[in-house]
């Protein structure tokens, strides 16, 4: 009898760079029966970290930094989903602030396949208007003081699946200032429900087996 283990969470390993002022975790696929599809996921998520620790230097108009720290946070392991968001605080010298940048990943840990926000809906379902719209009142709600109009959500906008909702998110000064964060925006997926793709991984979040 062969036995399928769908649907459990997959092994995650942190893995770890360390140099001169530099302390970077980041997590790895472990124990995957399609060691293709475990290489897929793992390299993507080694090319993201390289991406963020080149992003500071560019950003920051620097050569090196007093002070590098990645992290990692695993935000949904279920249900042949694996979505997680890595950060990147950068501190150079003489600079009044340091920076930090998350970005995050999906994955059809089956495929290995990478879901860009497009991915999870029906085709022409006009997706961004509608995040817009529930972003755009969640701001009234919550009286978050923006630096301008808030423009609407971008195709590629960032975002990670936490349970049952979409999470999306700005960077620092991307639209608030500096002080307030990452402006984060959850939104659940019953209330995206009839623009989701079912086959997708909101889809498969919103089942109840």
């Amino acid at each position: 009898m062969k036995v399928v283990s769908q649907n459990l969470p997959v092994s995650i390993q942190t893995m770890i760079i360390q140099q001169h002022g530099t302390t970077i975790y980041y997590p790895q696929v472990i124990g995957l029966q399609n060691a293709n599809v475990q290489q897929k996921m793992n390299q993507t998520i080694f090319q993201l970290v390289q991406s963020l620790m080149h992003q500071q230097y560019q950003q920051q108009g620097v050569d090196s930094f007093e002070e590098m720290i990645g992290l990692y946070e695993i935000k949904t392991n279920e249900r042949n989903i694996l979505s997680l968001s890595l950060s990147n605080y950068a501190y150079a010298f003489q600079h009044a602030n340091g920076l930090t940048i998350m970005k995050s990943l999906t994955f059809d840990v089956q495929t290995g396949k990478s879901y860009r926000l497009e991915d999870l809906f029906k085709p022409g379902s006009d997706y961004e208007k509608v995040l817009s719209a529930i972003v755009q009142k969640q701001i009234k709600a919550r009286d978050i003081p923006l630096l301008n109009d808030f423009p609407g959500i971008s195709p590629n906008q960032d975002f990670y699946i936490a349970d049952k909702a979409l999470v999306l998110y700005f960077q620092p000064i991307e639209i608030t200032a500096h002080y307030f964060g990452f402006p984060m925006f959850p939104i659940s997926v019953f209330e995206i429900q009839d623009i989701i793709d079912e086959n997708g991984p909101l889809g498969l979040m919103a089942t109840n087996n």
